[in-house]
This record gives structure tokens, sequence and C-alpha cells, in this order.
């Protein structure tokens, strides 16, 4: 039977701290009367640098608008000791108030009502979602069957999507790291990407949230790092990697080549971030590093957990453990439960996961697995899950 690993010395890892009864006491929209490992939220405290610096602000009463470029600085110097990159210009950044709705305003910038956006399914259901209602037209470019992107269709793509797009415009929208699998892209992967883009016109933007929450043995490549990519634009935040989807706030980020594009975003954007969301985020990539740490260590153990888990209590289910986040992409097809398995776990096991179906082609019959929480929990969650079979 596997066994839940002891924790080890240092920092105290985040997943372990809170007990299901206490976090059965929050109100947000990740816990209900069932098992949750769905929504793309945390069990975990908050980092005590960031309920410091929120606390201190509330106690001067110091909840008015955002402003400065605070926030900016601290994600520079984080990626400068993380991913030694230094490439962050902080006259290049806009604040947004949060990654979807950054992405909405970068992509108004690139594009017009009808032009074509382009994924690579199956992927995180929101830019489904929102590209559709800002009246954009989604097109898809699937992952391979390794889960990286297949360049070849990529580029297939992007040249008939330029070609039948009326304006003759295109963008593509990255998700680095890869919402639902975990796929870190490659330095090499990055700068084909950007080949393409600018052989065929199509600008790109890439959603990086998930860039804080690589695995310990990877190597992170910012999209705007890589040669060829001076004309995209990315979102970057620190509220995956420390939980704070509640504060709300994000950056945007033009390589050389865009500044004038994010010159243009509109003034009134900025007023929707939150003060005390930019004050939680700067704390968090300034002061939060060795928490961070701590948690990736414990996601870390989590991955080989549930791989463990999954061998004995559900071998017929498809799992490679991810390279970043903290969600695994689990192909159920084997199982029986025909195209939604997540219900069939829901109804029969009391486990919540996320339904493929929404995440595009490659979705049925795959469930997201959130395993950002303690190893108690996940155990009984596969326990749980193991019973839909019975």
């Amino acid at each position: 039977m596997t066994s839940i690993p002891q924790e080890t010395p240092g920092e105290p890892d985040p997943l372990r701290a809170l007990s299901l009864e206490r976090l059965r006491r929050r109100t947000s929209m990740k816990w209900r009367d069932v098992l949750p490992l769905w929504v793309a939220e945390m069990d975990v405290p908050l980092a005590e640098p960031v309920v410091r610096a929120v606390t201190d602000a509330l106690a001067l009463g110091d909840t008015g608008y955002p402003a400065g470029t605070a926030y900016a600085e601290a994600l520079a110097g984080f990626a400068a000791k993380r991913w030694n990159w230094d490439g962050v210009a902080v006259e290049r950044t806009a604040i947004v108030p949060d990654v979807m709705l950054g992405v909405v305003e970068m992509l108004k910038l690139v594009t017009g009502p009808g032009d074509p956006v382009i994924v690579n399914a199956p992927v995180y259901p929101p830019f489904y979602q929102f590209i559709a209602h800002m009246d954009r037209r989604v097109v898809d470019a699937p992952l391979g069957a390794d889960l990286r992107i297949d360049l070849d269709v990529l580029e297939e793509t992007f040249r008939t999507a330029t070609a039948t797009a009326d304006s003759g415009r295109a963008a593509f929208l990255l998700c680095s790291p890869h919402n639902p699998t975990g796929t870190v892209h490659t330095a090499a992967e990055l700068a084909a990407v950007a080949d393409l883009a600018e052989r065929h016109g199509v600008r790109v933007v890439a959603d990086e949230i998930h860039a804080p929450l690589v695995a310990p043995a990877v190597t992170y490549v910012p999209y705007l790092s890589v040669p060829g990519a001076e004309r995209g634009l990315s979102l970057m935040s620190a509220s995956k990697g420390w939980n704070l989807a509640g504060l709300k706030a994000a950056l945007a980020l033009a390589g050389p080549g865009a500044a004038a594009d994010l010159a243009r975003m509109p003034e009134e954007v900025s007023h929707g971030p939150s003060h005390l969301g930019v004050i939680a985020h700067t704390a968090a990539l300034s002061e939060g590093s060795g928490w961070l740490d701590a948690l990736l260590a414990g996601i870390d153990a989590n991955r080989r957990l549930l791989t463990a888990l999954l061998a004995e209590h559900l071998p017929g289910i498809r799992h490679r453990p991810a390279e970043a986040t903290y969600l695994a992409w689990l192909d159920c097809r084997a199982l029986g439960l025909g195209d939604d398995p997540a219900q069939a776990f829901l109804d029969r096991g009391r486990v919540a996961l996320s339904s493929g179906l929404p995440f595009g082609t490659g979705g049925t019959g795959h469930v997201r697995l959130n395993l950002g929480t303690s190893p108690e929990i996940l155990t009984e969650a596969v326990r749980r899950m193991a019973t839909a079979l019975d």
C-alpha cells in the first residue's frame, strides 16, 4: 500500500499546513460538500511576507488605487534570480486586473473583430470563452501525442489562419507553462514559435501565469527571452505561484518591438487591479522565494505520490507527471467511464475534478486533477476515484 512520504527538514511545506476541517471553513468557489481537486487554487496558508504586507496596508488604511512600478520591479528581480533573465523592462510593463483580462486587452491591440486567435488544445477553457466573447475566432492547433507543441501543425495553422482572415491579422495565444498538461516549452521550441510567427505575420500573446511553478529540475524559459520574440506580448502574475487569485493584479509585458502596441492600451485598464493585490504580488515576488521553494518541493512530492497511488488503485489511467503547475492531466479512456469521467468520479466517488471536455480537442475521456493539496487529501481523493469503478 502506498504510504505518504514524510516531510523533509527545512522551511515547512505549505501543502501540509492546513487540516481538512480548516479548509472547509473557506468560502471560495473550490470548497463545497465534496472533496475538491478541480479549480486551480491551492490548499495552503499565505506566505508570511504577503500576509505582513497586506496587514500593514490595512492598518494604514492604504486601500486606494494602485500606482507606481514596485510590482514590475519585483518581477524584474525575481526573473533575474529565478530564470537568469534580465529582460523585464519596467518601462515596457503595465498593470492589468488579472492575466485573462490582460490577455483580452493584448489581443484587442493586435487583432480586430472576426480575426483568428490560435490555441494549442487541450488548453485552459477560458481561452475559448474570452476569445469568443471578444468577437474573435478560435482556431485549434492541437498539441502532439507527446503533449508538446506540434510545430508542423502550428505552421500550417498560422498559414491558413492569416490567409483566411479578412484583415490578414492573426494572433497565437500561447500557454506557457501549458495548462492542463504542465508541459514546459523549451528554448528551442519557443524560438521556433517566434520564427514561425514572424514569418507568417502572427502576433504572439503568452499567458505565463504558471511560470513560478516549475519543477526544481526543469528550466523555465520566458517567451520574450528567446530570439525573434521582440514583437511578443506576455502576461505574468504571482497569482498561481502564491495562491493570490482573490487579490487581483497582473503585469502585461511587451518585447522591444511591441512597446508601441502596449502604449496604446487604454488608460482605464490600469484602474481595474486591486491596490492590495499589487501590494501582495509585489511582496510575494520580492520576499516569498523561500515559501515558494518549500511549495515546489511539496508539489514535486505530490507528483510522485500521485504516480504511486494511480499505479496502486487506478492502473488503467495514463498519466505523465507534469514539468510545471500543480495540475495533473489524466487519461481515463481505458476505464470505461465515457466521455466525461469527471462526472462519474463526482457521482460515485464524491471527488470533484475538472472535466476534460471544456479543454477542447484531446479532452474527451480526460480529467484534470489539482494536486496542490495535502498528501492525505490527495490519497483520499484517489481512493475515492477508485470507488467509481466498483
